[in-house]
C-alpha cells in the first residue's frame, strides 16, 4: 500500500496506461482512468481486460474507467500515458482549464515529428507552466502488470516534485529513482527506440550476440552525443533511462519486433498494419535524424534505420554502410 493515498488521473488506455492505472490502484491510490474512445472504454469496463494492448492481465473491478475526461481531471497527479504523436491533440482541449496544482507526469517515450519537441515541451506549450515530471526506464508493461520486479526513473527540475512522485509510484515491486535531468531521461526513452529497431533488424538477419553488443554500445554513444547537444548530462544515458531502457528494448519490445520483421524482408507498411500497437521508433527516427542535422551530431545507426524505414534501403546495404565507415579510435562520445 502507498504511504499516502493520492488521487491520480491516468490518461491513456494503451498497454502502458493500463499498467500504470493497475499499478497505482494496487498501491491503494484513488485512480481515475481515462480512455479516448467511448466504445473501447465500455469494452474495457465490461471485459475487465485490455485484450488489444495488454492481453491476459485482469483489470480490478474496483478500478474505474471513463471516456469523459472531466471526470478524471480532479486529481493531485495527472499521468499522461498517450503516444507521442497523439499527445498534443489529446491535451489541447485542456488548454485554459484551471488546475488546482496537480503534478503532471509524462509517461510517453518519443519525439513529436513535426516540431521535434520532447513530450514535456509539448505539455508545457499546451498547458502552460504546470508542475511536471517525466517517468521513464526499462519497463515492459506486461511484466510490471504481472508484478515482476522492475526499476524506473522520475525526473523533474523540481527536487520536491520528484521526491513526492517517488513516494507515489514506488512499491516493493517497482523501485523508483529520482533524477534532476528530465531532458536526458526523456531523450533516453525516445532515442533508444530507433536503436532497438536496428537490434531487431539484426535479429531478423540472423546475427548473434557480438553484433547486438556492438550495436547497444555504439547506440548509447549516439544517444549521449545528441543528448549533450540538447542540454542533457552524459551520465543519464548510462543509467536506467538510457542504457537500461535500451537493453530491455533491444531484447524484448515492439520496436525490436518491428525491426526483426524488416530484417526478414517484410515491408514496413504491412508490418505496421499487422499490429494495433504504436511503434514509437518509426517517427522518432525521423525526428532524431533532423535533430542530429540541426545540432551537427553524427548518428550513423539512427540514420541507417531511418533510411531503411523511409527510403527503402535494404538492411544489408545499411549494415555495409555502417561497417565501412572511416577508421577511428573508440571513445564513448565520438
Amino acid at each position: 500500500m502507498a504511504a499516502t493515498r493520492t488521487t491520480i488521473a491516468v490518461l491513456g488506455d494503451g498497454g502502458w496506461g493500463t499498467t500504470l492505472a493497475i499499478h497505482l490502484h494496487r498501491l491503494g491510490h484513488a485512480v481515475r482512468w481515462w480512455g479516448a474512445f467511448p466504445d473501447y472504454v465500455k469494452q474495457l469496463d465490461r471485459r475487465r481486460q485490455n485484450v488489444k494492448f495488454l492481453p491476459g492481465i485482469r483489470i480490478p473491478r474496483s478500478l474505474p474507467i471513463t471516456s469523459n475526461i472531466a471526470d478524471a481531471l480532479d486529481a493531485a497527479v495527472i499521468v499522461l500515458a498517450i503516444p507521442s504523436q497523439h499527445l498534443r491533440a489529446a491535451i489541447r482541449p485542456l488548454s485554459g482549464s484551471v488546475f488546482s496544482g496537480p503534478i503532471f507526469v509524462s509517461a510517453a517515450k518519443g519525439l513529436e515529428r513535426g516540431s521535434l519537441k520532447r513530450m514535456s515541451e509539448v505539455i508545457l506549450e499546451e498547458l502552460g507552466p504546470v508542475p511536471l515530471a517525466v517517468l521513464s526506464g526499462p519497463n515492459i508493461a506486461s511484466e510490471i502488470a504481472q508484478g515482476h520486479p522492475a526499476s524506473s526513473v522520475i525526473a523533474s527540475s523540481s527536487a520536491a516534485v520528484a521526491a513526492r512522485l517517488q513516494t507515489v509510484f514506488m512499491s516493493n515491486q517497482l523501485r523508483i529513482y529520482t533524477s534532476n535531468d528530465p531532458v536526458g531521461v526523456e531523450l533516453g526513452g525516445a532515442l533508444k527506440n530507433p536503436i532497438a529497431i536496428a537490434a531487431g533488424i539484426g535479429d531478423g538477419l540472423g546475427f548473434g550476440a557480438n553484433a547486438k553488443a556492438a550495436l547497444v554500445t555504439r547506440g548509447v554513444v549516439e544517444m549521449t552525443r545528441l543528448g549533450l547537444a540538447m542540454g542533457a548530462r552524459a551520465e543519464t544515458f548510462w543509467g536506467l533511462s538510457g542504457l537500461g531502457d535500451l537493453v530491455t528494448t533491444c531484447l524484448s519490445g515492439r520496436n525490436r519486433w518491428l525491426g526483426e520483421q524488416l530484417g526478414q524482408g517484410r515491408p514496413l507498411k504491412r508490418v505496421l498494419a499487422s499490429t494495433p500497437m504504436v511503434i514509437e521508433g518509426v517517427e522518432t527516427s525521423a525526428a532524431a535524424v533532423r535533430l542530429g542535422r540541426t545540432h551537427r551530431v553524427e548518428l550513423p545507426i539512427i540514420e541507417q534505420v531511418h533510411a531503411i524505414l523511409f527510403r527503402r534501403r535494404a538492411p544489408r546495404a545499411a549494415l555495409q554502410a555502417l561497417m565501412s565507415r572511416r577508421r577511428k579510435p573508440e571513445s564513448r562520445l565520438v
